[in-house]
């Protein structure tokens, strides 16, 4: 009965410590909190088709994009735009290695989407998502603009490597040894 107890005490007490790094490591806010997606879009790529009766554009090979604080490199992008009083995009869909950049994270996936008009963005597929020293990897990551926040979801059982679960590493604050 003592053991059990002993280890469900230190059980409590990993647990609160995982959640206080948690929350540490949760603290600053995205850098693109309030990005202003109405900031002009720079494209560069190896290749571009424009299907103008369809309102798109598809970048291909070495895709760049820039927007401000914001990054995004892929192998193929789809830019989707309305062209009633100019060209106005309204969409970006990325997929061939997607990396998302600011100036405090890098976010990676298989898939992308960028909504410029809800301002969200959002991976799909083998997520990782790196912030200082710590890293938290899932199966779709959603960052809202509008507030900063990052949430990251484990997806279904048994798909990727982290077996439908979120899973990350967070640094702590290094003490001296007393």
């Amino acid at each position: 009965m003592m053991a059990m107890a002993r280890t469900l005490l230190i059980a409590a007490a990993a647990a609160t410590a995982a959640l206080g790094a948690l929350a540490h490591a949760q603290e600053p806010v995205s850098a693109l909190r309030g990005h202003n997606s109405n900031a002009p879009v720079d494209v560069a790529a190896d290749r571009i088709e424009v299907q103008d009766r369809a309102d798109r554009a598809i970048f291909a090979g070495n895709v760049r994009v820039r927007q401000a604080a914001l990054e995004l490199d892929t192998q193929r992008l789809t830019v989707a735009y309305s062209s009633g009083g100019g060209i106005q995009i309204q969409r970006l869909d990325a997929s061939g290695g997607v990396v998302v950049r600011s100036p405090s994270e890098t976010a990676r996936g298989d898939f992308g989407v960028y909504d410029l008009e809800r301002k969200l963005i959002t991976l799909i597929g083998g997520v990782q998502l790196n912030r200082g020293g710590s890293q938290v990897n899932g199966a779709r990551l959603v960052i809202d603009l509008n507030s900063g926040r990052a949430a990251i979801d484990g997806g279904p059982p048994g798909v990727g490597q982290s077996g439908g679960r979120v899973t990350g590493r967070f640094t702590v604050p290094q003490r001296g040894n007393q």
